[in-house]
């Protein structure tokens, strides 16, 4: 596709022209060359299916938690925050149910001796690692829960076990929240937290992980109102990751069949992805019904039941639950983002640019501060464009190579708006501020810079 923005005819390759197999590859090859994700203990040889976030990553993660958190809480009236601790009584996990039925049937592969899951293999019959048929062991089931010691004896008195979500943590908090806060219900409670599960078969980067960040909200409503709920949160979710910059072809909201209903659900949606590997879930929106805070009344002793003044009546509310994970929304977002194209260079030839078209808000740095060179009557001014930025936006100062390459090494990262200081700027006390996607250049005078970086940049 050849599209034109300012007199420049730019050569589009998006994502999905990208081949699909190659586009994972390249996305983490870039993540680890310019900092947005490197492998765990990577000096020890690594730690299977950890990773850790560098500087430009861990601020990507934070601005889609930040846009969640935005979406859900602060521009509600109906929703407010949480931040439950990670252990919890063992006693919720038996409330919940996770103690009997979170559990994975798990195969091993009697000639190369990996683990999979029995669900997830290929419907040949042959190992997905050494290719050999019939080879598996009768299917056993397996606790993802992670289990640990509480104290300094470690027996069956002192054991505890990781989350594997944040939603109980909300749910047991539900009688303290409402309380406080004198909501009635149709009401939501939101966290973002860590949980943790021991996947048979994590992978696939950062999509399928031990340890992983939720972006959670159970949302209280009366039992008669539970399905018009989630109808709407289905729709406000999958609109979300719309408004944020992933094309609708790439998304898909999918009911689960009734065989795949959880044991507390009456009815399920995934918002769904086109990863390279095909459709994978990025978030999941379930009608839990009555049955948590029902279970966590009986287990408990205490009455979760919400009395309706108005209407003189007691009842337990039923929960619908949207829940997206952090991790693979970022990485969806990354993937989305990423396109490569033919670009004019300065000289008039054409070159490969690789850039991440994210959404602003979610961008690591929103303004690169570019000095054309190390001058010395330049840097200075550099430095103080970058300090009157930094009060609004990340910003990011580079110095190091020609103008084009630090360029190319701004797009690839996505930041939104380069900001370059060169020997005219001593002159006319202005800037020239170059957009990410048109590449288009504008002349900007010190004292509107600001004003117009604000109209540029949404919040």
């Amino acid at each position: 596709m050849i599209e034109c923005f300012g007199g420049i005819w730019v050569a589009r390759l998006p994502c999905s022209a990208v081949a699909r197999p190659d586009l994972m590859d390249r996305v983490v090859n870039l993540s680890k060359r310019r900092g947005l994700v490197f492998p765990s203990s990577e000096i020890y040889g690594g730690f299977r299916s950890t990773w850790d976030y560098g500087p430009l990553g861990v601020l990507l993660k934070r601005n889609v938690k930040d846009a969640w958190w935005r979406s859900m809480v602060q521009l509600r009236d109906d929703v407010v925050g949480l931040d439950a601790a990670i252990l919890m009584a063992p006693r919720v996990w038996e409330a919940s149910g996770h103690i009997a039925t979170f559990t994975d049937p798990l195969v091993d592969c009697r000639n190369c001796k990996e683990r999979f899951r029995a669900d997830q293999l290929p419907a040949s019959g042959a190992c997905p690692n050494c290719g050999a048929k019939d080879s598996f062991t009768d299917a056993r089931h397996f606790n993802l829960m992670f289990k640990t010691f509480v104290g300094p004896v470690e027996d069956d008195t002192s054991v505890a076990y990781l989350r594997p979500e944040t939603a109980q943590g909300i749910l047991v908090n539900f009688k303290n929240v409402q309380t406080t806060t004198r909501k009635k219900p149709p009401f939501g409670i939101a966290q973002i937290g860590k949980s943790f599960r021991n996947e048979i078969t994590p992978g696939n980067f950062v999509f399928r992980t031990r340890e992983f960040e939720q972006m959670e909200m159970e949302f209280f409503v009366p039992p008669e109102d539970a399905d018009t709920w989630y109808r709407y949160w289905c729709e406000e979710r999958f609109g979300w990751y719309k408004e944020l910059g992933i094309p609708e072809d790439m998304l898909r909201l999918r009911p689960h069949d009734p065989e795949e209903l959880s044991h507390y659900s009456v009815g399920t949606s995934d918002v769904e992805f086109d990863y390279p590997w095909g459709w994978g879930e990025l978030e999941g929106i379930a009608n839990r019904t009555d049955f948590d805070l029902t279970k966590h009344g009986e287990f408990s002793g205490e009455d979760l039941s919400y009395f309706d003044q108005e209407n003189d009546r007691r009842y337990i509310p039923y929960v619908i639950e949207p829940a997206a994970g952090a991790d693979r929304a970022t990485l969806a977002f990354l993937l989305a983002a990423y396109h490569e194209e033919e670009a004019p260079t300065a000289d008039g030839k054409v070159e490969k640019r690789t850039v991440l078209r994210l959404d602003p808000r979610l961008a690591p740095t929103k303004v690169a501060v570019l000095p054309l060179s190390k001058n010395e009557k330049l840097v200075p001014i550099s430095e103080e464009v970058a300090g009157d930025l930094r009060r609004l936006f990340m910003v990011d100062v580079d110095a190091a190579g020609s103008i084009g390459k630090r360029y190319r090494r701004q797009d690839e990262v996505g930041t939104p708006y380069c900001v370059t200081i060169d020997f005219d700027t001593l002159d006319d006390n202005a800037v020239t501020v170059r957009d990410r996607d048109s590449m288009t250049q504008d002349r900007v005078s010190l004292d509107r810079l600001v004003d117009h970086l604000r109209e540029h940049l949404p919040t």
